[in-house]
This record gives C-alpha cells, structure tokens and sequence, in this order.
C-alpha cells in the first residue's frame, strides 16, 4: 500500500469535514480534537485537516506518501539521503494521533515532504521531535540546511 498524503491546516474543522465528507462520498476515517483523516481508496489519498486559526484561509501544512511499512521507510531514507537530499529522521514517534516511522525531505520551495508508516493509533496530536523544526505544524520539521537555505525561521 502506498498513497499520497495532503495536510491541511484549516480555520474551520466541522465546516471542512462536511465539506469533504461530500467532496468524496465518505465520512473520516479518523476524528480527533483539532484533526480529522480521510483515508481514500480511490483516489489514493490521505487527507489530513489540522484546525488552525479561527478566520485564517486554510493553508498547506505538509505533504506526505503513506507506506506500508517500516522497510519501507528505511528503503526510501536511503534512496533519497542515496540522491543527495537532506533528511530527518523520526522513529517510533507520536504524530496526527499515530505512532509513526518518517523521513521528512523538503522540496525546492521548502515544502515539507515526509515518507511514514503508521503503526499504531496515539492519544496524542504530536509534534516532530526535530530540534530544528518551526512554526505550529503537527509534524512538519525543518532540518537545519532547510532552514539555512530559506534564509528564514517561518515554518510551513
């Protein structure tokens, strides 16, 4: 198994559930304080909402490619440390109220891109354990070439 992921932070949790609810045909598949998923078989996807700041536009707050398993994981830190790309590694760590396994990469515009396995449900929203990462995102890190090269402390 293998799908995109899209997080997003929104101002209005309940309003944008229903409003996905019926863009897909489907309720969450999990629901939170602050957070909801909708994991889709077709199309692939996992769509993450994060409740962000009343009267705020929503905004991206990650992006991800869910896996199958910690191998894979593994496989994808060495393909992409293997192609010269700065990562960060988070295992067994609490995040979107999952336990997880991740590499986080960003893209050339600072986009947050992280490859993770869920392994278990978390009674917690979590944040990344990266000690150099920014802003309020439940799990976005910023590894220190990242925040070097964006010239900036703004997290996404």
């Amino acid at each position: 198994m293998s799908r995109a992921q899209l997080a997003l932070r929104v101002s209005d949790l309940e309003a944008s559930i229903t409003f996905y609810a019926k863009l897909f045909g489907t309720e969450p598949a999990k629901r939170r304080e602050g957070y909801a998923n909708f994991a889709l078989a077709e199309p692939p996807l996992k769509l993450v909402l994060i409740e962000g700041e009343p009267g705020q536009a929503t905004r991206l707050d990650h992006l991800g490619v869910e896996v199958g398993s910690t191998e894979q994981v593994t496989a994808a830190t060495s393909r992409l440390k293997d192609a010269g790309l700065a990562t960060f590694e988070e295992n067994d760590t609490s995040c979107c109220y999952a336990l997880q396994d991740k590499v986080w990469v960003h893209g050339p515009g600072q986009e947050p891109w992280e490859v993770y396995v869920v392994k278990a449900d978390a009674d917690t929203l979590g944040k990344s354990a990266d000690p150099h990462a920014t802003g309020d995102a439940c799990c976005t890190s910023q590894p220190v070439e990242a925040t070097a090269a964006a010239g900036c402390a703004c997290g996404s």
